[in-house]
């Protein structure tokens, strides 16, 4: 399976999610050094509304939007399921560091931020987005297994 061919009829503006996740970046470094817990429960509540496609409340969508719009930047259309997919993987991450957070384990907590925040920076920098590259690998094994 190609990462070119489309899974879903929905489409998503790659440019978007680059420039949230300079901001997840941004967030998680800071949580890693300040170690305070308001930076994770701000990157939950984001990637929480972003689950939930309230897309028009979600801090970073909105400074995303409007620094793209700023720029004029030119829609890179995506496909979304591979996005939403990372995206879900972005949201288990928080809560777990959130939850590591809050019981005290600030060391697993950093460990595991600092994981968001590399994968963060390989998408901003790179356009390479982890979570999606584990998806088609899932895809590809469902169809191996399927025949």
């Amino acid at each position: 399976m190609s990462a070119s061919c489309p899974i879903s009829l929905r489409r998503i503006d790659s440019n978007t999610v680059r420039v949230i996740s300079i901001q997840v970046a941004l967030f998680g470094t800071v949580l890693i050094f300040t170690q305070e817990k308001i930076f994770a429960f701000i990157l939950l509540f984001d990637f929480a509304m972003r689950v939930m496609r309230l897309e028009y409340i979600t801090p970073f969508g909105l400074i995303a939007r409007f620094v793209l719009n700023l720029s004029k930047a030119v829609p890179n259309l995506c496909d979304e399921s591979p996005k939403r997919f990372a995206l879900y993987l972005g949201f288990s991450i928080s809560l777990l560091v959130v939850i590591f957070f809050i019981f005290g384990f600030t060391t697993i907590a950093s460990i595991i931020t600092a994981i968001l925040v590399f994968c963060s920076l390989l998408e901003a920098s790179f356009d390479f987005c982890v979570g999606c590259k584990i998806y088609y690998l899932l895809q590809l094994s469902k169809r191996l297994w399927t025949k």
